[in-house]
C-alpha cells in the first residue's frame, strides 16, 4: 500500500484564510413595549456605555450595535472567555410606520432604553411587532 504525504509547502493561498472566524457579535435580550403612539424597546446590554452603542435605520430595519470598552489586564492570561466579552448586535425589522429621526435613547446600567415614536399616517397598515 503506497502513503500520499502532501508537502508542507505554501501553493499561495493562506491556511488562515480557510478557518471561518468566530462570530464577533452576539444578539442581546430585549423587551418590547406598546405604549400607543410609541414603542419602547428595552435592551440590555451589560458593560457597554454610551460611547458604545450605535443606532441606525436601515428602510424597515433597526439595527443597534453596543460594544464594550476592551480592557488589557496587567495579568492577562486565556481564560477562554472570548465569548462573554463580545458586543451586541440587534437587527428588528420594525416596519416603515415609525418617525426614526425623533428616536430617543438613553443607557443606564446595562440597559439602553430606546423609544420610537409612530407616525402618523392614513390608511397605513398598523406597524409591526418588535421581529428580530
Amino acid at each position: 500500500m503506497h502513503t500520499i504525504i502532501n508537502s508542507l509547502q505554501s501553493n499561495g493561498s493562506s491556511r488562515s484564510a480557510e478557518v471561518t472566524p468566530v462570530e464577533s457579535f452576539r444578539q442581546p435580550n430585549y423587551e418590547c413595549q406598546d405604549q400607543g403612539d410609541a414603542i419602547k424597546l428595552d435592551v440590555f446590554v451589560p458593560g457597554v456605555t454610551a460611547a458604545g452603542v450605535d443606532i441606525e435605520a436601515r428602510g424597515p430595519d433597526l439595527l443597534i450595535t453596543a460594544r464594550k470598552a476592551h480592557y488589557v489586564r496587567v495579568n492577562w492570561s486565556t481564560l477562554h472567555l472570548e465569548s462573554a466579552q463580545r458586543d451586541y448586535r440587534l437587527r428588528l425589522r420594525l416596519g416603515l410606520a415609525f418617525d426614526y429621526p425623533a428616536m430617543r435613547a438613553e443607557i443606564h446600567e446595562g440597559i439602553l432604553s430606546v423609544t420610537l415614536p409612530k407616525r402618523d399616517v392614513v390608511g397605513s397598515h398598523p406597524p409591526l411587532a418588535c421581529v428580530a
